[in-house]
């Protein structure tokens, strides 16, 4: 369990960062604390000391650590609107790749209502959510696969092994990301088509096994909307 709690902190202070940092509340404990899980030659010092980096039991690996997993990664999401990130190119779906829609949900897009708003965004709901609709400013945790118009993904959630925070109407997103989620429903799953004025205005280089994403270029993102913290499924 301690070593669980250790790799939590390190994600928290030590991970990648390209643009924002981690929230200063994603761990209990300051760096010090974490550096006495990591590092200490005395473990029963550190087990009688009150360092709080602690792994929650088994049974409670629910929404606090999802959103603590997840939160502790945002900074290195490549839906940052400039910056990109390490992703993998998945070329024509390959075995590397996870995918929130897979082959036969593909198949079934074409029977799909197409819907578009006023900015120029579609989109298509493969799953319509039962859960209430994030407000703006509000934060959710959910899950992206991010790709050109071709399918070639430049990056994914579920290759990184951990949903996203995302908080709505705040910016730190690309507009038709933001703009997409922001009508969806939780436990929904929607295929958004993003115009080039509403993705990355300065576009994303190419880096080994990702396509490069010209400015202002259309792309498309699959998401799947998890969760709200402070907002239960029944409070609607």
């Amino acid at each position: 369990m301690q070593h669980l709690a250790a790799m939590s902190c390190s994600a928290a202070i030590h991970g990648p960062s390209i643009g924002l940092q981690a929230d200063k509340t994603l761990c209990a404990t300051s760096t010090s604390h974490c550096g006495k899980l990591q590092h200490s030659k005395d473990r029963r010092a550190f087990r009688g000391s009150n360092t709080q980096c602690t792994a929650e039991p088994q049974d409670r690996f629910n929404r606090r650590q999802l959103l603590s997993q997840s939160t502790a990664l945002l900074s290195a999401s490549i839906l940052l609107r400039e910056l990109p990130a390490h992703a993998v190119d998945a070329g024509a779906m390959t075995t590397t790749n996870k995918l929130l829609c897979d082959e036969e949900c593909i198949a079934n897009l074409e029977s799909l209502q197409t819907e578009e708003t006023k900015t120029g965004l579609k989109f298509k709901d493969i799953v319509v959510g039962k859960g209430p609709s994030p407000p703006t400013g509000y934060q959710v945790t959910a899950h992206y696969v991010a790709m050109t118009p071709n399918g070639r993904v430049f990056d994914s959630s579920l290759d990184r092994g951990f949903p996203y925070d995302i908080r709505i109407g705040s910016g730190q997103i690309v507009a038709g990301l933001d703009e997409g989620i922001a009508s969806m429903k939780v436990g929904g799953l929607r295929r958004l088509y993003i115009p080039g004025n509403l993705s990355f205005p300065k576009g994303l280089p190419s880096g080994p096994g990702r396509p490069r994403v010209p400015p202002a270029s259309p792309v498309v993102f699959d998401v799947q909307l998890l969760y709200i913290p402070g907002i239960e499924a029944d409070d609607e």
